[in-house]
């Protein structure tokens, strides 16, 4: 018997199962922490992060920088 052979039933008992273990109200937020989690892993393999591509999330990141270091030198100049 393999893994991929699971039918109806034996859903029903896992969820049954699932739901004794964990209580009524417990399993949605566990739930949806997978469901958030999963997400989370795909964004990173697709190199989004924060909900923004990674290349304009590097790009927002070094405008700051130049933006940091030009108040930098602002303020040291007028020391």
């Amino acid at each position: 018997m393999t893994l991929l052979m699971i039918g109806a039933t034996e859903l029903i008992i896992i969820a049954l199962l699932a739901l004794l273990l964990f209580g009524g109200k417990k399993l949605p937020e566990l739930m949806r922490g997978l469901g958030s989690g999963v997400k989370n892993f795909k964004d990173g393999m697709n190199g989004i992060i924060d909900g923004k591509p990674e290349e304009i999330k590097s790009e927002v990141v070094d405008a700051k920088t130049e933006d940091a270091k030009t108040e930098n030198q602002q303020s040291n100049g007028s020391k």
